[in-house]
């Protein structure tokens, strides 16, 4: 099986009619399933003692670090965003990682993961906004100070969706491309260094992606607590 073309989108394994499964759909599949059953076996054994096994003691590490990171950006309950940010990083970063794998070409490299990843973080802003502080002060933050802002406002929310895409999607190709292009003039040297590279570079990039999701939602919900101090402050959790 060859990747003829320069997004996995294009590399067609079933069609019938106008259904069809490519490698991004099949890769993609692929990290869910792993998602899925990591989360099964570790959490099926789970213990509340002070014996625990590595894989839930490395479960827990990922998931306070995720809440602290969710708590100085958000000053609040980390718990309500956690499941939504846990879930954009460990996707990207488990996609990325796979990428040492032979024949695996990772979903985020498709314009469309990313593209659709960043619409999911583009309609949980007003989503946790609206939660906040309702649907009548989140949507007058669109006209404020003046109706004139309305189109401003919007094209801001649409500009930072595609930044998103764009930044995730660039970064896992152009890394891709000049690992390629080392490896055609260093075969023998290069591959292990670009594999470690290509390792911390997806971990790095899927650590952005959600912490610039995090960063918009926060924003949003900030903004609007602070100019509707009738909004009362959410518990600042542990």
């Amino acid at each position: 099986m060859e990747m003829s073309s320069v997004t996995p989108d294009h590399d067609v394994l079933w069609q019938w009619g106008v259904l069809r499964i490519d490698h991004t759909i099949a890769f993609t599949w692929v990290v869910m399933a792993i998602l899925i059953l990591a989360s099964w076996l570790i959490t099926r054994r789970i213990s509340t003692g002070t014996r625990i096994s590595r894989w839930q003691h490395l479960l827990e590490m990922i998931v306070e670090y995720t809440r602290s990171q969710i708590r100085e950006m958000a000053h609040s309950d980390p718990d309500r965003y956690l499941a939504f940010i846990g879930t954009l990083f460990l996707f990207i970063a488990i996609s990325n990682l796979l990428a040492v794998v032979p024949w695996f070409v990772p979903p985020t490299a498709s314009l469309s993961t990313a593209a659709a990843l960043a619409i999911c973080v583009f309609f949980a802003v007003p989503v946790f906004g609206i939660a906040s502080s309702g649907l009548g002060a989140y949507l007058k933050e669109y006209i404020k100070p003046s109706p004139v802002m309305l189109p401003f406002n919007l094209i801001g929310e649409l500009s930072r969706t595609l930044a998103l895409a764009v930044r995730l999607f660039g970064n896992m190709m152009s890394g891709a491309k000049i690992g390629a292009i080392l490896l055609s003039i260093v075969p023998f040297l290069i591959p292990v260094v670009m594999q470690l590279v290509g390792l911390l570079t997806g971990l790095i990039q899927a650590y952005i992606f959600a912490i610039l999701a995090m960063v918009y939602i926060a924003s949003g919900t900030r903004a609007r607590k602070e100019r509707n101090p009738e909004v009362e402050p959410e518990p600042s959790g542990n």
